[in-house]
């Protein structure tokens, strides 16, 4: 890995130049983990107990097909941090080198749209390389391998944690520069700016949150289906209490050709939990 000194300045430079976060929200924030540990799905009812009976009971139905919760820090790159560590953890658990060997070839695609965009490569290099690390380390066998415990270590590294959210950062404003003339209607009804605006100011930035824009980008960039679990307030359909989910699926177009399987057929394994301004890591049972 690289020096963490070297890490540490250049997300600091980087902060500095994109406006960086408020300084008052950072020292609240500093206290709380970037990753929690994984935690039974009780202690999301628990926090909730004073809450309106609503969101108990979606709670409740959640306890059905979701067994524990991970929390994120949330300090707006809450769900780029949560996507980081559930696909790493997901390639630890699985070793599934086929997935490795086809999203290393999306990240190649995803420089050439970077420097097809005029992107100088000192711009992003360190954070592609510093992904790219990651992914060969949580397969076993190699030199560098490395554990569950070190994964969640890295991944509450703010040197290592913050460099690979913006590695997803880049890939996202790539995506959606690539494709403006797909976003540019969502960002101009939303913000009233250009898509290179927007990219500038709610994407690349530390601290920014996301939406549906920046999930759906992410998803077709890579190839990797995310579920989207949204726990709020939001009425049910004919008095039945149901926790509503998005699958943000890539397009057809977007798919691994090796796959026979239609968009619609795809079960993502990657799956968050999302309450108003904040994403969480979800673990099916």
């Amino acid at each position: 890995m690289q020096n963490e000194e070297q890490l540490t300045c250049k997300i600091e430079d980087l902060a500095n130049c994109c406006g960086g976060v408020d300084d008052d929200i950072m020292q609240k924030q500093s206290s709380i983990p970037l990753l929690g540990d994984k935690e039974p799905l009780s202690t999301l009812a628990a926090e909730y107990q004073s809450a309106s009976p609503i969101l108990l009971e979606k709670i409740k139905v959640l306890g059905d097909k979701y067994v524990a919760i991970r929390r994120t820090r949330g300090d707006g790159n809450c769900f780029f941090r949560s996507f980081m560590f559930s696909y790493l953890e997901h390639i630890l658990e699985t070793q599934d080198r086929a997935e490795v060997d086809r999203i290393k070839l999306n990240v190649e695609e995803c420089r050439k749209t970077l420097q097809s965009l005029g992107y100088v490569d000192f711009t992003f290099e360190d954070f592609f390389a510093l992904f790219l690390e990651q992914l060969d380390d949580v397969l076993q066998g190699n030199e560098n391998s490395i554990s569950h415990e070190e994964l969640l270590n890295r991944s509450c590294d703010q040197s290592v944690s913050d460099y690979v959210v913006m590695f997803f950062r880049f890939v996202t404003t790539g995506e959606i520069r690539k494709r403006s003339q797909f976003f540019e209607p969502f960002i101009f009804g939303l913000t009233n700016t250009t898509v290179e605006q927007f990219c500038k100011s709610s994407v690349e930035p530390m601290g920014e949150e996301s939406d549906h824009m920046h999930i759906t980008a992410l998803s077709d960039a890579l190839c990797v289906p995310i579920r989207v679990v949204y726990l709020d307030r939001s009425s049910c359909d004919a008095g039945v209490v149901s926790a509503n989910h998005h699958d943000f699926v890539p397009a057809p177009g977007n798919l691994p050709s090796a796959t026979s399987a239609s968009s619609e057929s795809i079960n993502p394994f990657i799956t968050l939990l999302y309450r108003p301004g904040h994403y969480d890591i979800l673990y099916p049972k």
